[in-house]
């Protein structure tokens, strides 16, 4: 059952989340219009002044890149959310531990030799996006535990190690590029919902799309999970075929954002635990509270990016990573005067 503060909470984010919407589709470049979301359904009268134009502007700019920063908000979440459920501690993380750097290597190499490489196309960054956080997770995950535990501090390393790795092989790949890839693949790391179309969506969407919902239906398993893994076996959960499941599901969900928006890093970490500050741990109503708060606030950073150098926009990575890095600090200290008492 879902108790009253739950319920507030999500009726509250939920509204939010629509207010965020309605000017993220309302404002631009092109200039605020507040009719825009629903002038469809107002007088000709109260539209008579919006032109084409803007009419393109929303359906093929705006509101794609609004849906696209749904997807990737709540994608982002739910991911930050297993994997801290998997490694039972809250400071894990898609981004940290280097699974969206495996990603991002696998990417960019599609985008680097697409030009010089015939049968490399588009169509390829969303399942080589995949491949790369498939096999980050997989290793972090093998290095990191212990006769099947997760030592925090070991995850963190691995992390590091991984994401060192990826940096340098994005290098490399920087390196042999030419003008035009090196520019994408430079705008690209730091993250950006810049090139939502309905087009650019066609490859990753599916992939975030059964991610979230694939790990949203598994979140009694993944409940009980968190409570130890005899106590998971106890009530009837096939704990190895489930670690497999959320490793899978994780890197497919961490690949196909990765594949269309880039590396934005932190949602997946702060996110999980404002929820879980919110309504506490239990995965039936922290599950879809994450997810709303993760749309929420890659539209809210989203929305930011556009506005704060108008008419240019900041790389939405930059934005999260300034949101969140104090957050991760700020938890580190926290851990550790807690190991010190």
């Amino acid at each position: 059952m879902v108790n009253a503060n739950a319920r507030s909470w999500m009726l509250l984010t939920s509204v939010m989340l629509l207010l965020l919407a309605w000017g993220s589709l309302s404002s631009g470049p092109v200039g605020w219009e507040w009719k825009m979301p629903i002038m469809w359904l107002l007088p000709e009268s109260l539209t008579s002044h919006i032109n084409e134009l803007h009419v393109q502007v929303v359906t093929q700019i705006r509101l794609p890149r609004l849906v696209l920063g749904l997807l990737v908000g709540m994608a982002l979440a739910v991911c930050g959310v297993a994997t801290q459920s998997l490694c039972r501690n809250p400071l894990a993380d898609p981004s940290l531990m280097g699974v969206t750097g495996g990603a991002a290597v696998a990417a960019i190499a599609v985008i680097a030799f697409s030009a010089q490489v015939s049968f490399i196309s588009e169509a390829l960054v969303a399942p080589a996006s995949f491949i790369g956080a498939l096999l980050a997770t997989g290793l972090i995950y093998r290095l990191a535990s212990h006769c099947g535990q997760i030592h925090i501090t070991t995850l963190l390393l691995v992390g590091v190690a991984v994401n060192a790795i990826a940096f340098a092989l994005i290098g490399v790949f920087s390196f042999f590029a030419d003008d035009s890839a090196l520019r994408l693949m430079t705008y690209w790391q730091m993250g950006s919902l810049g090139g939502a179309s309905w087009r650019a969506m066609q490859y990753g969407a599916p992939l975030v799309l059964l991610s979230i919902v694939l790990l949203a239906l598994r979140r009694k398993q993944i409940n009980a999970l968190m409570l130890g893994e005899v106590e998971a076996k106890h009530l009837g959960v096939n704990i190895k075929q489930l670690k497999t499941e959320i490793v899978f599901l994780v890197a497919l969900g961490v690949g196909g954002a990765v594949a269309m928006v880039g590396m934005i890093g932190f949602v997946g970490l702060v996110v999980p635990h404002i929820a879980r500050l919110l309504v506490g741990p239990d995965l039936r109503v922290m599950l879809p509270l994450s997810m709303l708060l993760g749309a929420s606030v890659l539209v809210l950073a989203d929305w930011l990016a556009r506005l704060v150098v108008a008419p240019s926009e900041l790389p939405i990575g930059i934005i999260t990573a300034l949101l969140g890095s104090p957050f991760f600090i700020y938890h580190l200290i926290k851990q550790k005067r807690g190991l010190h008492a």
